[in-house]
C-alpha cells in the first residue's frame, strides 16, 4: 500500500510517501508558525512520488491548535482531490513507536508552559491523551520522552486506527455555561434531590441524606450545585486540607450528563482552590470511571497513586492531583 503520511503536531511539518514499509520520499520543515505554507512546498517537492497513492494518513494530533488543523485540512482536502480515503491517527501514539521501555510517557509541547502527554506500558498505551505542567509529570518518576512523530509510524497506524475527529485535549479558555443551568451554593433544601443523585451515581456506597448535611455545614467546605428548572442537577464539594484542596465529591444526575455541567462544576472547585491560596487539588477516581477521568484528565490532574478497595472490595481508585501554583 503506497500512503502520504502528514504530521503538523508539533512545530515541524512533516510529510512523507510510504510504500509497504519503505520511505520512498520524505520532507521535514521546523517552524511552528508555517505549517500551511510549508506543506505545499514540501508535497511539490516530492510531486515524483504522488502516483498511485491509496491512502492519505493524517496526525490528529493533540497539539497546539492551529498547526494541527492546517495538517489536517491540508490532507482532507488532498485526499478529497486524489479520490483517495484518509486516515487519522494519534500522534502521541506515533512518537512512542519509537521508544521501547516497559514503561514511560511520551509528551508534546502544548505552549503556556504545559504538555500534551500519554502513558505507555510494554508499548501499549494504559492511560488517555492529557494535558499537565511538565513539572508534574516528572514527579512520577518514568522516562519521559519527546520529539517528532515520524511519517513512516504515522503511515503505520493507519493500518489499524481510524481517528475521524482532531483530539483536542485542552478546554477551551472560555466554555459557555450550559444552557439553562443556574449555579449556587448548596441549601438543606437541596439534599433530598442529591442524596437521590447520589444513589443514581454510585451504586456500591452512595452517601445518605445525614452524611451530605454534616458534610456540607461542617467547616471550611464549600459546595455549589447546578440548578436546571427547578432541580438539582449535579453537585459538588471541596476542602482545604494544609495546602491542598481536596475534591470531596462531584456528581451529576445521568440525565444531565454530556452537557458541560460536570466540566463547569470543576471549574467552580478550581476557582475557589485558587483564591483560597491552594497550593495543589486532590481527589479520587474510580478506576474504569469513563466519563470522569477524561473530565479530569482536561484540566491537568495527572495519577498519582492508586486505592486498593477504595470503593469496597474490588473498587479500586485512582488518587489525582493538580498543581495550581
Amino acid at each position: 500500500m503506497k500512503i502520504l503520511a502528514i504530521d503538523t503536531s508539533t512545530d515541524r511539518t512533516a510529510v512523507a510517501v510510504i510504500e509497504n514499509g519503505e520511505v520512498l520520499a520524505n520532507g521535514f520543515h521546523k517552524d511552528s508558525l508555517a505549517h500551511g505554507e510549508a506543506l505545499p512546498k514540501l508535497i511539490l517537492d516530492m510531486r515524483s512520488q504522488l502516483q498511485d497513492l491509496d491512502l492519505v494518513a493524517i496526525g490528529m494530533g493533540p497539539g497546539p491548535f492551529t498547526g494541527l488543523r492546517s495538517g489536517i485540512a491540508f490532507g482532507q482536502s488532498f485526499a478529497l482531490a486524489k479520490g483517495i480515503p484518509w486516515v487519522g491517527v494519534s500522534s502521541l501514539d506515533a512518537l512512542a513507536a519509537q521508544f521501547g521501555d516497559e514503561e514511560f510517557l511520551v509528551q508534546i509541547d502544548a505552549r503556556r508552559k504545559e504538555v500534551f502527554y500519554a502513558r505507555f506500558k510494554s508499548a501499549k498505551r494504559v492511560a488517555p491523551d492529557a494535558v499537565a505542567q511538565l513539572s508534574q509529570l516528572e514527579k512520577l518518576g518514568l522516562p519521559i520522552h519527546t520529539g517528532f512523530p515520524e511519517p513512516k509510524h504515522i503511515a503505520e497506524l493507519a493500518l489499524i486506527q481510524n481517528i475521524a475527529q482532531p483530539i483536542y485535549v485542552r478546554r477551551p479558555d472560555a466554555f459557555p455555561t450550559p444552557k439553562g443551568v443556574k449555579f449556587r451554593n448548596i441549601t438543606q433544601l437541596d439534599l433530598v434531590e442529591i442524596a437521590a443523585i447520589e444513589k443514581e451515581s454510585f451504586e456500591h456506597d452512595p452517601w445518605s441524606i445525614e452524611q451530605i448535611k454534616s458534610e456540607y455545614l461542617a467547616p471550611g467546605r464549600f459546595y455549589v450545585v447546578a440548578e436546571f428548572e427547578g432541580r438539582v442537577a449535579g453537585y459538588a464539594g471541596i476542602v482545604k486540607r494544609g495546602e491542598s484542596g481536596d475534591v470531596l465529591t462531584l456528581s451529576v444526575a445521568p440525565k444531565h450528563r454530556r452537557k458541560g455541567i460536570g466540566r463547569e462544576l470543576l471549574r467552580r472547585l478550581i476557582d475557589w482552590a485558587r483564591s483560597n491560596n491552594c497550593e495543589a487539588m486532590m481527589l479520587e477516581v474510580r478506576i474504569g470511571n469513563d466519563e470522569a477521568l477524561p473530565l479530569y484528565a482536561s484540566f491537568g490532574f495527572i495519577e498519582i497513586s492508586k486505592r486498593i478497595d477504595y470503593y469496597g472490595p474490588g473498587q479500586n481508585a485512582l488518587v489525582m492531583r493538580k498543581d495550581l501554583k
